[in-house]
């Protein structure tokens, strides 16, 4: 008899646990999307669902942790960039920081183009 009674707060727990909870195919096309994005602060030229460096391996669970804690793939960023910088985007920001990295192919090719012009005659 005493089963009887425990079946409404198991049901109750349970439904608790199913609308907490994002359905774990969501959180991996989440996860490898968001990890695309994000650098493997060790390997610096791969991103953490290419990387086999045990830091990777942490970052990955991490954004599988925060996704299914409820945020979304902006917050998940956001929260990586306040942990390790903006180093861990694989895209940088277009900032005051950045401003080189961005406009120096194009200062390269003007001053190239213009060396090339000025010595061919």
């Amino acid at each position: 008899m005493r089963k009887w009674c425990l079946i409404p707060f198991m049901a109750v727990a349970l439904s608790f646990n199913a609308i907490s909870s994002v359905p774990q195919n969501d959180i991996d096309i989440r996860s490898k999307a968001i990890g695309k994005s994000l650098r493997c602060v060790v390997c610096q030229n791969q991103s953490i669902e290419d990387s086999d460096a045990p830091l990777a391996a942490d970052m990955r669970q991490l954004v599988k942790k925060r996704i299914s804690e409820g945020d979304t793939n902006d917050e998940v960023i956001n929260y990586m960039r306040n942990q390790y910088g903006d180093f861990v985007l694989l895209k940088p920001p277009f900032q005051g920081n950045t401003l080189t990295l961005w406009l120096l192919p194009f200062i390269l090719i003007a001053v190239s183009g213009a060396w090339f012009f000025k010595t061919k005659k």
